[in-house]
């Protein structure tokens, strides 16, 4: 048990909420609730849980380790694991009721012969390039090939066909449509081979903005965690991230504050001190730049971030040692967002959300 005052509160009624959302605007397609790199720093099997409760019919991991969390857990869900692997990897998933993602044939012939070796059915999903160019079949010669190899592998079931958009969340990029076409091209190969598979191309923002690619099924990654980068859905951050004032003092003009003395006081100014730094995840880049909430009232960050400590501008607030800092997240009628603290360091609400360290502890709200 954790005794530290910084921590992350994830709310899990958010997270039931949003995937019901989702789901409500997915057109009938069923929802898969994309849990990977520990549920976007939320928490896998917590997140799990409730996405499950609300009604998602699986969940995505990315690797074999982060689907066996979920089993031992207890979940017996339908698992997919999205990422590539090898041998070991593919004999873990079969051992495990884990579905493979497969875009190579030496990773059939693995399932294959962990399938056999253990007297059961595997299942995959063909991963399908359109161009995003990371992993995945790219051209109908690799596809025939790679379903060829699938005949040949009665211990293995090719039950699901699913591509990744590039660029979904880009308003002035219509890509999206021409990997559709493509997307619909691979499915008519599959289908002269006979195979009846879950079709599935569309994740939180691609599932919004074309609902040609909702098909069989939809993934639910950001949205579920309460970001929406197309501002269609009223989804409710998950996340919110606390800690508290450790020491309070006055410094007079020209003092300076924290590393390279990047900034200084032009008049007598109340700093407060937080137990928490860019160990913590709460970025460098956010000196001088990002501000917190005290009693509701958004205040500035001042001087560099430090690897456990940072300092705010409190000036003119009754501040006491031990009051509560939202870093992001609420308090009172103010909001601090990943969105907001990503922009400030020039990335995505993804790499805020997962750049969490495991040193703040999680504390999941049931609501």
């Amino acid at each position: 048990m954790s005794i530290r005052h910084t921590r992350l509160e994830i709310d899990l009624e958010a997270i039931r909420q949003n995937v019901t959302l989702f789901q409500g605007a997915a057109g009938g397609a069923k929802v898969l609730a994309v849990v990977k790199a520990d549920a976007y720093g939320h928490g896998a099997v917590p997140c799990a849980k409730a996405a499950l409760e609300a009604g998602a019919c699986g969940l995505a991991v990315a690797l074999i380790e982060e689907g066996m969390e979920l089993r031992e857990a207890g979940i017996d869900a339908p698992i997919l694991m999205l990422g590539p692997t090898d041998g070991s990897g593919a004999f873990a998933a079969v051992e495990n009721g884990i579905t493979q993602v497969v875009f190579e044939p030496d990773t059939l012939l693995a399932m294959q012969d962990a399938a056999k070796s253990l007297g059961v059915t595997a299942q995959a999903h063909i991963k399908l390039d359109t161009g995003m160019n990371r992993i995945g079949v790219r051209t109908e010669g690799e596809l025939r090939a790679l379903l060829d190899t699938a005949a040949q592998c009665p211990n293995v079931r090719v039950t699901g066909a699913m591509t990744h958009f590039a660029t979904a969340d880009v308003p002035d990029s219509d890509f999206g449509v021409e990997q559709i076409t493509r997307y619909a091209a691979f499915l008519k190969i599959i289908e002269e081979y006979g195979l009846n598979v879950t079709r599935h191309a569309a994740a939180s923002a691609a599932a919004l903005r074309y609902p040609q690619a909702r098909y069989d099924m939809v993934r639910a990654g950001i949205v579920m965690y309460g970001v929406d980068a197309l501002e269609q859905l009223p989804v409710r951050s998950a996340m919110r991230w606390v800690t508290q004032v450790s020491f309070v003092k006055t410094i007079q003009r020209g003092e300076t504050v924290s590393y390279g003395r990047r900034f200084a006081a032009q008049h007598p100014t109340c700093i407060a001190t937080l137990p928490v730094g860019y160990a913590d995840g709460y970025r460098r880049a956010f000196s001088n730049r990002a501000c917190a909430l005290v009693h509701g009232t958004r205040v500035p960050v001042v001087g560099s971030v430090c690897m456990d400590q940072v300092m705010l501008d409190v000036t003119g607030l009754p501040v006491r040692q031990g009051d509560e800092v939202v870093l992001l997240g609420a308090q009172g009628g103010e909001k601090i967002t990943a969105c907001e603290l990503a922009g400030l360091a020039d990335t995505i609400p993804y790499e805020i959300m997962t750049g969490i360290s495991r040193r703040v502890p999680r504390v999941w709200l049931h609501g």
